[in-house]
């Protein structure tokens, strides 16, 4: 038996862009997309020889053949016709759930690079995420990691310059949002404002931290809001304390802030912490 460890990356949307309904139901998107350090850790253990089995560090996650996890392991094993003789996959579960921030995704893209290297990485690193977009549309940019343009459902990639080092504050309210009912009154609202993708592009190229804050933009973001107004609240308290900029995340309901400095957030993420319990400070990664 070996065991691999694999850390899993949470995901934040710098921009988001809601395009054309496709003809397989799903959305055309673009979104400049960015891993930072907020993590689950996987450990994977390969040649059990006993039944797949899936254990997971927090009540109410999914331990069975509809964890993203275990369908990349289903779909790596089947793809690229590898026997693993058994197989358990334990995960420490730090990435919120129903924030917006891809902690499954995350999950299924670790469960891939730990097997594609355990077998001898057969295939590149884009050929994984290629892989992935089989499992979930965020799981191609979480094998990538780093910061990139995601565009279709989620399986065209390129990368992007680095985001220039920085600190964030993230902060998941009590409440979650339904993607599908998201996507439902999208389609029903007229969209005023978009990201400006060229622009975003254009700061990450020059090294801009403040034109990458002033670039943010997600479309979700003010349907959200909208009906749960807490997120203005949220949103205040790190403006109130110098964030460059803040906005939701994916299709929520986490938001997040880039910080000044280590100490503004450190500040903001106490003041946060009386009302929300997930509260974090993260870096780019």
């Amino acid at each position: 038996m070996t065991t691999l460890y694999e850390p899993a990356y949470a995901k934040l949307n710098l921009t988001l862009d809601v395009l054309d309904k496709r003809e397989d139901g799903y959305h055309n998107l673009q979104s400049v997309m960015q891993t930072v350090s907020i993590r689950d850790d996987l450990e994977i253990d390969v040649g059990t020889g006993k039944p797949w089995r899936l254990l997971c560090s927090v009540d109410g996650i999914p331990t069975d053949e509809t964890n993203l996890a275990w369908k990349a392991a289903a779909v790596y094993c089947r793809s690229m016709k590898k026997d693993p003789d058994g197989l358990e996959i334990r995960i420490v579960k730090r990435i919120p759930s129903g924030a917006g921030m891809g902690g499954g995704s995350a999950d299924a893209a670790a469960v891939l690079r730990a097997l594609n290297r355990h077998f001898g990485e057969p295939l590149s690193i884009l050929a994984l995420a290629e892989l992935g977009a089989e499992v979930g549309s965020d799981v191609p940019f979480c094998v990538l990691g780093g910061t990139a343009m995601v565009e279709g459902r989620g399986e065209r990639l390129r990368k992007l310059p680095d985001l220039p080092d920085c600190i964030f504050v993230v902060c998941k309210p009590d409440f979650s949002v339904s993607t599908p009912e998201l996507y439902r009154k999208i389609d029903e609202t007229a969209i005023p404002h978009r990201p400006d993708h060229r622009a975003m592009e254009n700061a990450l190229l020059a090294g801009d931290l403040g034109m990458v804050a002033e670039n943010l933009w997600n479309v979700f973001d003010p349907v959200v809001t909208s009906e749960h107004l807490e997120l203005n609240y949220i949103k205040s308290i790190c403006h109130s304390y110098g964030a460059l900029n803040q906005q939701m995340t994916g299709s929520g309901s986490a938001v997040f802030a880039i910080m000044p400095s280590f100490e503004y957030a450190a500040v903001v993420c106490n003041m946060l912490k009386e009302n929300y319990p997930q509260v974090f400070i993260a870096k780019p990664v």
